[in-house]
């Protein structure tokens, strides 16, 4: 049986930016919520303190739940060989980082996908840069995971591997025990494709997913294609709705998981209208896999 987690995608402003929430309470926000696990973002204000980094893991186990996936957003696909070897040791700090709080899983992405890159060329930047952080994974019993992603919170430019082509062939270059993909189905949608057909070719390498549910608020994909690059963050037409109904089938989704022996962490993207839309989430996924992923 697959477990759940949360990710705090209402609050990121609050805890990358004003710093108008603290850590502490979201995780007693989501303590209350019927899951297993919280997944963690590098980029809280708090956790520029390294002393943090325990702290909150032994806040988080007093609650009785534990933070399994670590949500980092290395920029590797950026022309200048200095800028991506920052971002690598960046990496490394959230893997080290990911190991300390308990996690077992730290993303990984190929970077920002900037007009002036060849397909290739960032596709290679990408594997050299996730390659050389894979050592140190390794020793920290820490699994990279590459999502097929739309566009970092905080990022100019949208996901470089974000169309089925080069995310799959980006993930079929890099063959280790401690690499996988990051699922997240409504992604696939953004990018104008079909969240089965990429989950049929990815099935085999995916080790957790990001459950979510995006919907526009007006336009089309289309207007949000001449919007998405050029300023920071999601178009403002883009929002994440309630897991369950937007355009994506659990019940196929779920059935391929299982086909293939899932039994990993599925952290939910959602709450941006508030908890009680969360719990509403919780509840349709905790349902979903109780048929799934029955007991007997």
């Amino acid at each position: 049986m697959p477990k759940l987690a949360a990710f705090p995608k209402a609050f990121m402003q609050e805890l990358c930016k004003t710093g108008t929430m603290k850590v502490s309470e979201w995780i007693d926000l989501a303590s209350k919520l019927d899951i297993e696990g919280l997944e963690w973002y590098a980029g809280f204000i708090e956790m520029q303190d390294v002393n943090n980094w325990q702290k909150f893991k032994d806040e988080v186990a007093e609650k009785g739940k534990q933070i399994p996936m670590l949500c980092c957003s290395p920029d590797f696909t950026h022309p200048d060989l200095a800028f991506r070897q920052k971002e690598v040791e960046k990496q490394k700090n959230w893997i080290r980082m990911c190991q300390i709080l308990g996690g077992k899983y730290c993303r990984v992405l190929s970077g920002q996908r900037r007009p002036e890159l060849s397909i290739e060329e960032g596709i290679q930047y990408a594997v050299d840069c996730i390659e050389e952080c894979l050592p140190l994974a390794f020793d920290c019993g820490i699994t990279l995971i590459i999502e097929n992603h739309y566009k970092d919170d905080f990022w100019e430019f949208p996901e470089f591997a974000q169309k089925m082509d080069v995310f799959c062939e980006l993930v079929g270059r890099i063959n280790h025990p401690n690499f996988g993909v990051n699922y997240d189905p409504s992604n696939t949608f953004l990018a104008g494709e079909d969240p089965l057909e990429l989950l049929y070719r990815v099935s085999h390498r995916v080790v957790t997913m990001h459950a979510s549910d995006r919907y526009l608020i007006e336009g089309t994909i289309e207007d949000l294609r001449k919007e998405e690059g050029g300023s920071l963050g999601y178009a403002k037409r883009l929002r994440h709705g309630e897991i369950g109904k937007g355009l994506n089938d659990y019940d196929a989704i779920f059935s391929e998981l299982k086909r293939v022996g899932f039994d990993g962490w599925i952290s939910i993207e959602d709450g941006v209208e508030g908890m009680e839309q969360l719990e509403r989430s919780v509840t349709f996924l905790k349902n979903k896999m109780a048929i799934h992923w029955p007991k007997n």
